[in-house]
Formats: structure tokens, sequence, C-alpha cells
């Protein structure tokens, strides 16, 4: 199989990155974090009607038609610029919320027991396959209360949602009118679709921002001298650059296999490789950049801190561990192999 973009995938991908150099550049984005990362209304109208939000979307529905694949480059792009807001949930809220596909609202999205990021200006708020707005959202978010947020640019509202949706304790499931149990697993089937496609995109963006610290590194140790010469030319700074690419490129093959196959599993493996290369290659680009790299005035720290914040959210580390080892652990046997041949084996383990 031939996992090479198309070009009008890689045309995709270019316009994308030159959209937002044009609405989201380094001066703007410099703005968005002196604003404590407020939304720009006009810049999340300009992705609705570029069809950032609505890519996936069926062209009946006033969508792109699009598949995963392509949001992935799409996110990929967004992690890159640092774009700000839940563009995650807007996008997977697109043709439930009105208003989501084109822009004109903002959605974000309650994961677990997290804080919400852009609680405040949101326009509803994705709870598994269902969104609150109305009444039921003005309750919610006057019950939150806001937290300091690492990342400038993801003002943070904690608001004790874990349970939100969730059946009363002590609850038992009782028989329902006909199809109401087919409804329901349909209900879970989506909810789970919605918060694995959710990892993947994150993933996107992690991607995103490792390739973004990986160029920059690179740029910094060409440009900046010691005793004469670059720095980049110094054993130590090479071995740095090197591992950042060595960490961005698996990361790459890995959710781009995910956005093909659109695997649990795969997505889990595909999450776990892009936040380590998100969030290392920021440390590694900041420690290339040396004292400079730890002030305000420079962008490094700012992608650190994001790619910290993205490694918690949408299957963090943990969950994304137990997905994937339950997975490798259901793995089907090799072809050949005693498993595959039905001859026994010894048993692992001893119970418990």
């Amino acid at each position: 199989m031939d996992f090479q973009l198309s070009d009008d995938q890689r045309a995709l991908r270019s316009g994308m990155r030159d959209l937002l150099d044009a609405v989201f550049d380094r001066d703007r984005m410099r703005a968005a974090v002196e604003r404590g990362g407020t939304l720009d209304r006009s810049l999340w109208r300009e992705l609705g009607a570029a069809g950032f939000f609505a890519l996936r979307l069926p062209e009946e529905a006033g969508g792109v038609g699009l598949g995963l694949p392509e949001a992935v480059l799409l996110f990929e792009e967004a992690g890159r610029a640092l774009l700000p807001g839940p563009l995650v949930a807007t996008h997977l809220a697109a043709g439930l919320v009105k208003g989501a596909a084109d822009g004109e609202a903002v959605v974000t999205a309650v994961d677990g027991d997290l804080p919400v990021a852009h609680l405040a200006e949101s326009d509803a708020v994705l709870v598994g396959a269902d969104a609150l707005v109305g009444e039921p959202l003005r309750a919610f978010v006057a019950a939150a209360r806001p937290v300091r947020s690492m990342d400038p640019l993801t003002p943070l509202h904690r608001t004790g949602a874990a349970g939100v949706g969730a059946a009363p304790a002590g609850a038992r499931a009782v028989a329902g009118p006909p199809g109401a149990r087919a409804a329901t697993e349909r209900t879970t089937a989506h909810a789970e679709r919605i918060r694995f496609e959710g990892a993947l995109l994150t993933a996107a963006e992690q991607l995103g921002s490792a390739a973004r610290t990986t160029e920059t590194a690179v740029q910094h140790a060409g440009d900046r001298e010691q005793f004469g010469s670059p720095i980049g030319s110094f054993q130590a700074v090479k071995h740095l650059c090197a591992d950042m690419l060595a960490r961005t490129e698996p990361a790459r093959a890995a959710v781009y296999a995910a956005a093909v196959t659109g695997d649990p599993v795969e997505i889990a493996a595909a999450k776990l490789l892009a936040d380590e290369a998100a969030v290392r290659n920021a440390r590694d680009c900041l420690q290339i950049h040396g004292g400079m790299g730890f002030t305000w005035e420079a962008d490094v720290h700012l992608h650190l801190k994001r790619a910290w914040l993205r490694s918690a959210a949408r299957l963090g580390g943990a969950a994304a561990e137990e997905l994937l080892a339950a997975g490798l652990g259901a793995a089907r046997p090799y072809p050949g192999s005693s498993a595959a041949s039905g001859r026994g084996a010894p048993e692992a383990g001893g119970g418990g």
C-alpha cells in the first residue's frame, strides 16, 4: 500500500499553512498571549470559511466531504502554528452544534476530570456524544471556577464534571422500550468514536508542534555562533537535533497510519509517540536556545507548555498505555506461530 500523500493532500496542507501564516502570524500569536488566550472570533470564522471545521461533513450537509487523513494534515498545521482554541472539539461538533461547522460557534469539551479549556467563551460543551447548550450550559459555566493554566493561550476552568451525563451512583439498568438498548449501544459507540478521533487530532497537533520546534532548533543552531563557529557544528548540538528528528518522523508515520485505519490501539500508540515528540523536542529546542530559550520573548516555552497540556488530554499517557497493552495482549498470532497452527504453548503467569 502507498501511504505517500497525494497531490491533493499536499495542496490542502500547503493551503492551510499559507492561510495560518496570513491570519495567525507571530505578531497575532503574541497579541493573543497578551489577551490571556481570549479567542479571536474573526479568526474562528475565517477557519470556518476555509472548511477547517466542516472538513469531514458530507457535501450534502454543507461540508467538504473529506476524511480523517485530511483532517490530520490540517491539525498538524494548527499545532505547528500554535493556533489557540478548542479546535478539536469544534471540529468534532460540526453537524451536531449549530454554527460549529462554519466557525460561528465555539465548542469545547469535557475530558474526564481535567479542567475545561476556553469554557467562558464557548457556545456549547461536548459531553461524550451530546452537547450542552442554552440553560444547561449556563448552569454548567456558573458552577465552574477558573484555575491557573500553564499555557497563556489556554484559559482553564475546573468544573468537577467527571460525572456529567453519567447515571447516578447506584442506579440500576432497567428494561426499556424495544430498541432502547440498541439506541444506547449506538450512542456509546458514537461517544467512543468521538473520543478516539479527538485523541488522534490532538496527536496531530502534537506532531505539528514537534516538527516546528525541530525546525526552530536547527535554524538557531545554524545562526548562533560561539567560538567563531555555528553551534550546530558542535557534536552535542548535532545529536540533540538528530534526536528531535528521530522522534518526529516515527510519530508522523504512526499518526498518518492511525488516520487511515482509525484503529483505537493504533491511535493510542500514535498519541504516545506524538506526546513524547512534542514534549521532548520542545525541551531540547529550549536547551539549544540556551538562556534566551527561557525568556518570555522567545516562543519555545509556549510550545513546551502547550505540549504538556495536550499530553495530559484526550487519551493521556496512562490511558493510552493501558489501551495499547490490552491491544497487544489480544493481538492475533503471526502466521506460522504455534498459536496460529493450533499447537499447544506453555501458559505464562500464575493467574490473579
